[in-house]
């Protein structure tokens, strides 16, 4: 494998990562959103939005490379306080010191090379070191792989669900937790 690193994202690397958003959408989510949501998302406004998302301080946004390739992206911070309830609705102890991680792709193409585990890594390291202890992230219930990647870290479903409007239709996800001191299988 050639050199593979992780690094911050710039505004400069927005088109980039609009460009694996949308082909990792319309690859690995056809099964998952309708049609029309992902006919609805063009380059330059999801390019738009990913500039405006790395100048914004609160979140941290890392690039995996291979060569001079751009293979995926992730994207995290401290988890807003509504993210952090328990399946109950109570708020935990540790709710103040949880990060979250909000995107997580990597190219189908590019997988199975350890991208994503280098992305999670760093951006776990970086969490800790902003002062959380813990990790949570959202997955579409059907989306296998990415649930096999989290358990593979140490991560498990909490009980917490959520269903988004996925264009009329429901898109279930579960909520996955674990420490932020990440166990690699």
């Amino acid at each position: 494998m050639a050199d593979a690193e992780v690094r911050t994202a710039t505004v400069a690397d927005a088109a980039e990562i609009a460009r694996i958003q949308l082909d990792t959408w319309r690859s690995a989510y056809t099964e998952l959103l309708p049609p029309g949501v992902l006919d609805e998302l063009t380059q330059d406004t999801t390019e738009r939005q990913w500039s405006e998302a790395v100048a914004e301080s609160a979140t941290t946004v890392l690039l995996a490379t291979e060569g001079s390739w751009t293979v995926g992206f992730c994207v995290g911070g401290t988890a807003p306080a509504g993210e952090t309830a328990a399946a109950d609705g109570s708020v935990p102890e540790d709710a103040n010191h949880t990060g979250l991680v909000s995107t997580l792709l990597v190219e189908p193409r590019w997988g199975r090379r350890g991208h994503g585990g280098r992305l999670l890594g760093t951006l776990a390291q970086r969490l800790r070191e902003a002062g959380n202890t813990r990790g949570i992230a959202w997955i579409p219930e059907a989306d296998e792989a990415s649930m096999a990647f989290y358990r593979g870290v140490g991560w498990e479903p909490d009980g917490t669900v959520r269903t988004l409007d996925a264009g009329g239709r429901p898109l279930r996800e579960l909520r996955v937790t674990g420490s932020l001191e990440l166990r690699f299988e």
